[in-house]
């Protein structure tokens, strides 16, 4: 029957041990032991609490002279592997009473700043106190939960004073804490940390012409998250947060349906840059965000010949036009834009061949040749670009 028992308590532990996904941090633990002196009043300051703390296990052992605790807090708790295995029943109070005591006694108080544990050895005034133990004890082991008193999402540090029950001789005391550390918790991204990507999403500019924001701005969180811990975020340089914020950009629009939104943003901004006058703005920004980072399709490149065709850089234009023919042959486009870069080099029988091919034939935006032809040499007079073979061309496709 006892082997029964024994079976059940621990596989219950083990359950327990499933309900939760952290761990206890037996790395920033507090183990610390004081001597009090007689009717003497003491402060510990625990040590820093990780980040994700959400629940903590404290043990306080009162020894005679040359005792010694006969297990670690630590090592107590590696039976016991989750909070609730110690919340729910005598099992685990057994395991963390588990340890000598002397005779002595000693009450205790916890306080969340330094300021009230210090006033209260002062005035002996508890009113800040989060825990008040007024009775004296020689051993207390107790269990601090998330949203406690005590215990928040942003609390750091405890303050522990004790207060010698000996009216005669000293006494020691251990203080141990061992913090209980929710993993996901622990990379520090809670509800105030995550607002901070949510507002450096909503004020991304285009992100106004989005049809799925908040898909995107979830996708954009939870990319953040996934690849660094709050503290390693914040502590990028700007060039290296700019290239972070831009690769969780182009992998959360993605996701969410609208990366190529996102890409007509960005030739239409370069399109309005250039009908400004400003051409090399407009061609560096399909440079630099389009092609250099491996987003540019045949478009981009037709629309550098175009750039380069209005402005009469004729040879750059005709590069422009070849390579976008190369990502797309099937374009039509090309090829009457590559007819008007022949046209304004002198080079008319080439630009003849292709208009006497094409004549008859509608582009993919179902525009006739005919007519996309005749709008385009409108253009160019617009722009003064010369004019003197136009006819030429149109007899043709008369």
């Amino acid at each position: 029957m006892r082997l029964l028992t024994l079976l059940f308590c621990c596989f219950s532990l083990h359950i327990f041990s499933q309900s939760k996904e952290g761990f206890w941090d037996n790395i920033r633990t507090t183990n610390e032991t004081i001597i009090l002196k007689s009717s003497e009043k003491k402060m510990v300051k625990s040590a820093d609490f990780p980040v994700g703390t959400t629940e903590a296990v404290f043990r306080i052992t009162v020894l005679d002279d040359n005792q010694k605790t006969s297990s670690s807090l630590v090592s107590v708790l590696k039976a016991i592997p989750d909070p609730t295995g110690i919340s729910q029943g005598a099992a685990g109070g057994v395991f963390l009473l588990s340890t000598i005591s002397g005779e002595d006694k000693c009450k205790y108080s916890i306080f969340t700043s330094a300021v009230d544990a210090e006033n209260y050895i002062r005035t002996g005034v508890t009113t800040n106190a989060c825990y008040l133990q007024k009775s004296a004890i020689n051993k207390e082991v107790k269990l601090l939960i998330n949203d406690s008193k005590c215990l928040t999402s942003n609390s750091k540090n405890l303050y522990f004073v004790f207060e010698s029950d000996n009216w005669i001789l000293t006494e020691k005391v251990v203080l141990e804490i061992v913090p209980w550390v929710n993993t996901k918790l622990s990379r520090g991204w809670n509800p105030i940390t995550k607002n901070e990507l949510l507002i450096i999403a909503t004020q991304l500019q285009w992100t106004k012409k989005l049809t799925k924001k908040d898909q995107f701005y979830a996708w954009f969180i939870g990319n953040i998250q996934s690849k660094y811990t709050y503290a390693e975020f914040k502590q990028l340089i700007p060039v290296e947060k700019s290239n972070a914020i831009e690769v969780a950009v182009e992998e959360s629009l993605k996701k969410s349906g609208e990366l190529e939104k996102y890409y007509t943003t960005i030739r239409d901004q370069s399109l309005q840059l250039f009908k400004e006058g400003k051409t090399n703005a407009a061609v560096d920004l399909i440079k630099v965000e389009m092609i250099a980072k491996n987003r540019a399709t045949y478009k981009d490149y037709g629309v550098l010949g175009d750039y380069h065709l209005l402005t009469q850089q004729f040879s750059v234009a005709e590069g422009y036009y070849n390579q976008g023919m190369q990502l797309n042959p099937t374009e039509i486009l090309f090829q009457l834009n590559l007819a008007h870069v022949y046209l304004f080099t002198n080079r008319m029988s080439e630009a003849k061949a292709i208009h006497k091919k094409h004549r008859k034939e509608n582009l993919t935006s179902g525009k006739s040749w005919t007519a996309q032809t005749q709008y385009d040499f409108k253009e160019f007079e617009k722009r003064k670009l010369p004019t003197n073979d136009f006819k030429k061309i149109l007899r043709i496709l008369e």
